[in-house]
């Protein structure tokens, strides 16, 4: 196994399954994170556009979700580059 399939393998382990409407979501959360730098900001925008696929954040929770959001960021970031 190369180091792009062993990328892409642990890559799916810490994003894990999701339908493709949560794909959509995640894709427009990280589209306005990287627009606006704010995850607060970014989930009220994706929240608006896909309220059944909304996610409620508070204090406790808020910074795990910039953690995935912003590793959703960078993976695309990556995969991009490595052209997959």
């Amino acid at each position: 196994m190369d180091f792009l399939e062993q990328y892409m393998q642990r890559s799916q382990e810490i994003i894990g399954e999701r339908t493709p409407e949560e794909e959509k979501y995640d894709n427009e959360v990280v589209n306005f994170l990287k627009k606006y730098g704010k995850i607060r900001k970014a989930l009220n925008k994706a929240n608006k556009k896909y309220p059944e696929e909304a996610l409620e954040y508070n204090d406790q929770n808020i910074a795990d979700l910039e953690s995935r959001y912003s590793y959703l960021m960078e993976h695309r970031e990556i995969v991009k580059k490595m052209g997959h």
